[in-house]
């Protein structure tokens, strides 16, 4: 089933590579890099360069004890990026939880929200009911990011994870957001120990009998340096291993900083026939 969004309806028959274009100043992995507009909008271009099929573009940084920007703070990061974004000829997703920003974002173009608090703030979901084609991307995550890594506990990772989504897509089902629409995401490492993380992508494909693509976000993360023993900033082999274990358990959308080396190796791992 393809994905439906404001402007592209996006084919899942391959894997899609959606490029990170982080403006903020202190996300995990490259905080501060492309925190100026000018900075970001360049590096939107350089990952359509590198291969990447979609765009998504933060201004709220989502790490592990981070502290959250004011909604106007934040709009002020992605709003001009945004705005040139939507020019390149892809989809646009924007990472955002707050209705203000949804509703400016939209109007200015964007393709799709990826929310990780799954549209549960007060005014999302209305917003995305008053975009009929925007896609929309929900997320699991247990607590919030200021304090989701302090003690998360879970009896069974997967049935839970699978039953926040489940109970998400019923909301949006209600509310009128049609299923085409819908992308569903795991959270790998929101509020989730390394066991977790593993556990849930060993099982990643029995999330698919809720009937909805999934998108997956490995990349850099510290389930990844817990793994190797690696710094962040020398992950980028096992992103690109663990983008591809996801797909091969049936993520259709792979949300990296890396795209060049994830582009190139999904061609690898398509010739070899590995694709699920």
């Amino acid at each position: 089933m393809p994905w439906q969004t404001a402007r592209f309806l996006i084919d899942l028959q391959r894997p899609q590579v959606m490029g990170i274009v982080n403006v903020t100043p202190d996300s995990f992995s490259d905080g501060g890099h492309h925190a100026a507009p000018e900075q970001a909008m360049a590096h939107c271009e350089l990952l359509l360069v590198e291969g990447a099929d979609i765009l998504d573009i933060g201004g709220e940084s989502t790490r592990p004890g981070s502290v959250m920007p004011s909604w106007q703070d934040e709009l002020a990061r992605v709003l001009p990026v945004v705005r040139h974004a939507v020019t390149l000829g892809v989809p646009v997703s924007v990472d955002t939880s707050r209705p203000e920003v949804i509703a400016e974002v939209l109007a200015a173009g964007a393709d799709i929200i990826n929310d990780i608090r799954s549209l549960s703030w007060p005014g999302a979901l209305a917003c995305m009911v008053q975009a009929p084609q925007a896609g929309v991307c929900v997320m699991h995550m247990q607590g919030q990011p200021g304090t989701m890594q302090l003690r998360p506990h879970y009896d069974d990772v997967l049935a839970d994870v699978r039953a926040f989504l489940a109970e998400r897509v019923q909301v949006l089902r209600e509310a009128g957001v049609a299923d085409a629409r819908i992308m569903l995401d795991p959270g790998y490492g929101f509020g989730k120990t390394s066991e977790h993380n593993w556990a849930l992508l060993r099982g990643q494909v029995q999330l698919l009998d809720l009937g909805f693509p999934l998108l997956a976000g490995w990349s850099r993360k510290g389930t990844l340096g817990q793994l190797t023993g690696r710094p962040v900033g020398e992950r980028m082999v096992a992103s690109v291993a663990a983008a591809l274990a996801s797909a091969t358990h049936g993520a259709r959308v792979l949300r990296v900083h890396d795209v060049a080396a994830t582009v190139d190796a999904l061609k690898v791992w398509q010739a070899a026939g590995l694709a699920a």
